[in-house]
């Protein structure tokens, strides 16, 4: 991952049985999956403010773009790391970089960048970032 100003957060995980495809590896969807699941888990363990607590005060976070490069497969069972970091920051949006590395020998499988806008889960539609969430997630 590229350097930047925010910090960067690792989250391990391993392939379950029902992530590989009919060519025994990882189907492609899967990587979006564990790209959120580390999220949901840095959200909470690493920043301090957990998807719960952002529901909690009528907010939730969209998917607004992913974009993944895939360098090698992944097999059953394999531990893998996840990490993800802020790169910036607009009026309503985030942005984030990620990379997914074997565990075994640290060889890069995939890497790439998403944005995701806050929105105010009554109305649906686009909120500005709060000044405490901007200063949560700047570390």
């Amino acid at each position: 991952m590229s350097e930047n100003k925010y910090s960067r957060f690792v989250t391990e995980m391993q392939v379950r049985p029902d992530d590989i495809d009919l060519y025994r590896h990882v189907h492609s969807s899967r990587y979006m999956d564990y790209v959120l699941a580390a999220r949901f888990d840095q959200m909470e363990r690493c920043y301090g403010m957990s998807m719960q607590d952002f529901a909690a005060r009528g907010l939730g976070w969209y998917q607004i773009s992913f974009a993944i490069n895939y360098r090698r497969a992944l097999g059953l069972g394999e531990r893998f790391l996840v990490e993800t970091g802020v790169t910036g920051f607009a009026k309503a949006t985030i942005q984030l970089l990620f990379s997914i590395s074997r565990k075994t020998d640290g060889k890069l499988v995939a890497d790439g960048t998403a944005s995701y806008a806050l929105i105010d889960l009554a109305s649906r539609r686009a909120t500005p970032i709060p000044p405490d969430v901007i200063e949560k997630y700047s570390i």
